[in-house]
């Protein structure tokens, strides 16, 4: 058993161990230097445009509401400095590709996989949870084959492990693992496992793997459901962890790729084209205290099971409970215990899916917000290194900045009422003895508007002056999706704010989320959903616009940006997840990425295995079909009941043979996959001539052995009528 852990009420080590063996590396001294200088430039930055806002409001901040608006704007400009710092710093380190405190620097990329130790194991573990079966086990098999490619595949194993609580998708997994191991011969190296309690999602499946077998591996490379890597991508990162013995985690940064709904492509461009400055930059500040982000990385086995064991949170509400992103807390840990956390930003191989939509975008930010807030809690959490206190308020900044923005733009509204309504106050302060003149600069609110796009969209036009255009449909391709992508990104961003600032109220007044395993297919929004989802965001860009124009005109055009794209916010949605024209903007030559111009062997391994994934199986295969029976019935678990326990089951089979499958409740239908006594009861039944008997006694014995291939269809039950399928053995 794992210790309880830092957050349990005992303790088997001391609060803030020091075991890792390389705490300080040389990289310490550089990374301490350069944060120095992130903060100097944000705070003077910030101090720069805040001086210009307090000469752009009437009475320079002296009125309380304008004090608000000042202190809002303040905040809000930090954090949009702090992202600008950090794209230049991207910049500049892969435009002089001089960085010599990168990791991947440590191993040559011509180094044989071979070169891997014999006794370094490395599990490939990939946790699951009612996903889209075939689209999972097509990506393992590509990334399995490409390993097998590289010649060192007999130093990992492949892990599926399953929380999944549909037992239709349960069975399918199934099916789909015996199909993956005989295709690839991979009995003996590609395991499935199912849990029966589900207890900390994907934190406790990964703490269970290591319960189990983490002992027999020095490395395990975690996976999400989308995720697929090349042979090439694993072996260095096991080659790369060899070299830094001192290294807890090194984390890819995977590319997206393989959907085709417009949102998705966009999103997929985005993300190749600016993600590796930002992803080069938080190196650049971070080094060896870095971000982990739960999948497509490699862990240290041994002290991520000693140091990263997770309680839960006491308290009640949304924000205590079982700690939902986790990865933020294990590298925290995990550096707490001596051990660095890497980003290897420059390592291909890696790949990932992007949300097809922006509902389903919103609703996967809806899941992280809620466990970024929770991640505040432990900010002040003994022993943690400020650098990772830094990385939870990095966090809450990403969905915290939402409301305040809102409440930005509420008290600038309630300024333009305040000034249109009110008698205008000459002596704002008590024993004044000049009048304070109200002054306004539109010539200076234009220049800090201006600076303050360009530190937003500077970033992405460098960026693309980095990469190889040719990859991306040509230079004026690139520069045109680029300007399409500025422009799509401003219009979303007024939505997510309201989304964002929704989530923020609902998990600070303790209402907690669902997680859900998000869709894995190219789902497109439909007009309804919409209306549902951005209906009142529209209204309120509509009445606010008209509130506006009622109190002054003039400033229409200064919110337009804002609330015009709320009123857009359905149309937007719909017509962004339609499949049509992801596939129009890729004929034009816009919004391609490397990926699809020059096609990477594992993706298209991966597409191809999806397409010649096996029928799809569920419960009634499982009754039918004898392979899959005895497949299910294997992963099954045999317990011995009491003569009450006997009589229920046998009470099972008999309303399923009766009423059909159909008729089970969800609960019954997951007994039914679980128990494979009473599976093999309802399948024997089912294709032997005694199924009259079996319904008609729910005493009677099971029968003792399948039926004959020649043996006479027996009368009709509520299963068979349902299947339209005979009712003796499809595969005698």
């Amino acid at each position: 058993m794992a210790p309880r852990g830092w957050l349990g009420k005992r303790r088997s080590r001391p609060a803030t161990p020091r075991e890792g063996p390389h705490a300080r590396g040389r990289w310490s001294g550089a990374a301490t230097w350069r944060r120095l200088a992130l903060v100097t430039l944000t705070l003077g930055q910030t101090w720069v445009a805040t001086s210009f806002m307090i000469q752009i409001l009437p009475y320079h901040g002296r009125p309380w509401l304008e004090l608000v608006t000042l202190l809002l704007f303040a905040i809000l400009f930090a954090w949009i400095s702090a992202g600008f710092w950090t794209a230049l710093a991207g910049f500049t380190t892969l435009a002089t590709r001089r960085d010599r405190h990168a990791i991947t620097r440590s191993v040559p990329a011509d180094t044989p996989a071979t070169d891997i130790p014999g006794d370094a194991r490395t599990a490939i573990v990939m946790p699951i949870c009612n996903e889209h079966v075939a689209r999972v086990f097509a990506g393992l098999r590509a990334t399995y084959e490409s390993l097998a490619a590289t010649g060192a595949l007999d130093r990992f194993d492949f892990f599926v492990l399953s929380d999944t609580s549909d037992p239709d998708t349960r069975v399918e997994e199934l099916t789909a693992w015996m199909h993956l191991c005989r295709a690839v011969g991979g009995f003996g190296r590609v395991f499935y496992r199912w849990r029966q309690h589900h207890i900390k999602r994907k934190s406790g499946n990964i703490a269970d793997f290591c319960r189990r077998w983490g002992r027999k591996y020095r490395y395990m490379i975690v996976l999400d459901a989308d995720s697929v890597m090349t042979g090439a991508c694993l072996t260095r990162l096991v080659l790369i962890a060899e070299a830094n013995p001192g290294a807890g985690i090194v984390q890819t940064v995977p590319r997206a790729a393989g959907r085709d709904t417009m949102f998705a492509r966009v999103q997929q461009f985005a993300t190749g084209v600016y993600g590796r400055v930002f992803t080069a930059g938080l190196h650049f500040w971070q080094l060896g205290e870095s971000h982990y982000w739960g999948h497509n990385a490699i862990i240290r086995v041994e002290p991520f099971i000693r140091h990263c064991a997770l309680g839960r949170l006491p308290g009640r509400g949304a924000l205590s409970g079982e700690i939902l992103s986790h990865d933020f807390v294990e590298a925290a840990l995990m550096r707490r215990a001596g051990w660095s956390v890497w980003i290897a930003y420059d390592l291909p191989g890696s790949y990932e899916e992007m949300p097809p939509n922006l509902v389903d975008e919103l609703s996967r930010d809806h899941r992280w917000c809620q466990g970024n807030l929770m991640n505040l809690r432990l900010f002040l959490m003994k022993g943690l290194h400020p650098a990772h206190r830094a990385v939870f308020m990095t966090g809450v900044m990403a969905y915290l900045s939402a409301p305040l923005w809102f409440l930005f733009l509420i008290a600038s509204t309630a300024l333009i009422a305040v000034h249109t309504l009110v008698v205008p106050q000459y002596f704002v302060r008590p024993f004044q003895l000049f009048p304070l003149w109200p002054q306004w600069h539109p010539e200076m609110a234009a220049t800090l508007f201006g600076a303050t796009a360009l530190l937003l969209f500077l970033p992405k036009i460098l960026a693309s002056l980095l990469i190889e255009a040719q990859g991306y449909g040509g230079r004026l391709r690139l520069a045109l999706s680029v300007l399409l992508e500025c422009a799509l990104s401003a219009l979303l961003a007024p939505i997510r704010m309201l989304f964002h600032t929704q989530f923020v109220a609902a998990s600070l007044l303790g209402r907690a989320v669902r997680w859900r395993s998000p869709p894995r297919a190219d789902a497109q929004t439909t007009w309804g959903h919409a209306v549902r989802r951005h209906g009142v965001h529209t209204v309120i860009g509509m009445a606010w616009i008209g509130l506006v124009w009622w109190l002054d005109p003039t400033y229409v055009p200064w919110l337009f940006p804002v609330a015009g794209a709320l009123m857009l916010s359905i149309p937007l949605s719909v017509y962004s997840s339609r499949v049509g024209l992801g596939h129009a903007l890729r004929r034009l030559g816009l919004f391609l990425i490397p990926e699809e111009t020059d096609p990477v062997p594992v993706l298209e391994a991966t597409r191809q295995h999806l397409r010649d994934a096996p029928p799809r199986s569920d419960v009634l295969s499982a009754v039918v079909d004898p392979a899959v029976n005895a497949l299910t019935c294997a992963f099954g678990v045999a317990r011995r009941l009491n003569a009450s326990g006997r009589l229920a089951r046998r009470r099972l089979v008999q309303h399923a043979l009766r009423d059909g499958l159909a008729s089970l409740s969800l609960g019954e239908r997951k007994m039914l996959v679980a128990d494979p006594v009473a599976l093999s009861m309802l399948h024997f039944a089912v294709g032997s001539e005694e199924v009259g008997a079996a319904v008609a006694s729910p005493e009677s014995p099971a029968p003792a052995e399948p039926a004959r291939a020649d043996a006479r269809r027996p009368p009709l039950t509520g299963i068979a009528a349902r299947a339209a399928v005979p009712l003796r053995h499809t595969g005698a």
